[in-house]
């Protein structure tokens, strides 16, 4: 039979609320009576009944994370990966855990965030995208729900985020292009709606018309997805209206689709930038140079403002910016 926490109390010499606050690392319990709870805890093989804890202290320790993808297509795009795993390492070290729904229909979205909040199944949610007129948000800020996106929101009243500087990154790549003598450059960008997509084109247009280079809307594609397949068939318009002598592209699935499409319909040589750097990007042919966004952090930079909001912890921000790199390989050199 299983010991119970009035097991742990008996041999402890405490009570079972005492037992209860060393479980939660109460500051207010003495090192003395802590270390003597924690040997009873050891010699009995205790585990605390998660369910029951929530129902007394009226939280889950669950964190909702809303996947704007199906389970399917997660692994096509490390980003997403990469991004959970900081969120995952944050929640580890605070005691947390984390359920995740998929959903490619915004719709089916808010009937996810609706069960959750409705159950009271988790304390807080992390949305990985923000977009134009998001209803997700909207509908979290009308509930008062804790809740934290990956992406800078149209509306930061009220709204705890984290993110890059998308515009400064795009705008280094395109500057660094121009001064290697670039002044003929394409741009493949993925959904408009999404607010990163429409930094990174501005800091795109920007860096050409600081340096008077003209902007041709010709060479400005925007796909509905960040593929592969995608990136192919806008580098093959492209292609179809002007050779340019470069390429940046807002995903680096956009920018292979991209490199296949230039291997497939010309032998002359066109520069070509990604962004997200993901692991694949060293061995393209010829490797990708992409903009690193520090994707681990920017999740572990939200889980650490969701659960400093659930922790009632004093905060000093209601956003992270997240620094950027670009990692420089053959395909701009």
């Amino acid at each position: 039979m299983s010991a119970t926490i009035k097991d742990v109390a008996r041999i402890a010499n405490v009570s079972p609320s005492t037992v209860s606050r060393v479980i939660a690392d109460s500051p207010r319990i003495s090192k003395e009576t802590k270390l003597r709870v924690e040997q009873a805890i050891k010699e009995l093989n205790y585990h605390p009944n998660i369910i029951a804890r929530s129902l007394a202290n009226k939280s889950t320790k669950i964190i909702g994370l809303i996947i704007p993808n199906t389970s399917e297509d997660l692994f096509k795009n490390p980003f997403f990966i990469q991004v959970m795993t900081g969120i995952s390492i944050y929640a580890q070290k605070k005691g947390y855990y984390i359920m995740y729904s998929y959903s490619k229909k915004e719709n089916e979205e808010i009937k996810f965030l609706k069960n959750y909040s409705n159950s009271k199944l988790v304390d807080g949610f992390i949305l990985l995208t923000s977009k134009k007129d998001d209803k997700c948000i909207e509908f979290l800020k009308k509930n008062n729900y804790p809740f934290v996106v990956v992406g800078r929101p149209e509306d930061t009243n009220k709204v705890s985020w984290v993110d890059n500087d998308n515009f400064k990154a795009m705008y280094g790549v395109v500057n660094l292009l121009i001064q290697k003598g670039h002044n003929s450059i394409a741009f493949i960008g993925g959904p408009k709606q999404f607010n990163m997509s429409k930094d990174r084109l501005e800091g795109y247009k920007k860096a050409l018309d600081v340096h008077g280079v003209y902007i041709d809307d010709k060479m400005i594609e925007q796909e509905t997805n960040f593929t592969e397949s995608c990136g192919f068939e806008a580098m093959n318009r492209i292609l179809s209206y002007k050779i340019p002598s470069a390429v940046v592209t807002t995903d680096d699935l956009l920018a292979f689709g991209a490199l296949k499409a230039i291997n497939e319909r010309t032998c002359q040589k066109i520069a070509i930038a990604g962004f997200n750097n993901i692991p694949l990007a060293a061995y393209q042919n010829p490797p990708l140079s992409s903009v690193d966004i520090n994707a681990e952090e920017l999740g572990y930079n939200a889980a650490k403002l969701l659960i400093g909001k659930l922790e009632n912890e004093l905060l000093t921000t209601n956003h992270y910016i997240v620094e950027t790199k670009f990692i420089e390989r053959e395909s701009t050199l």
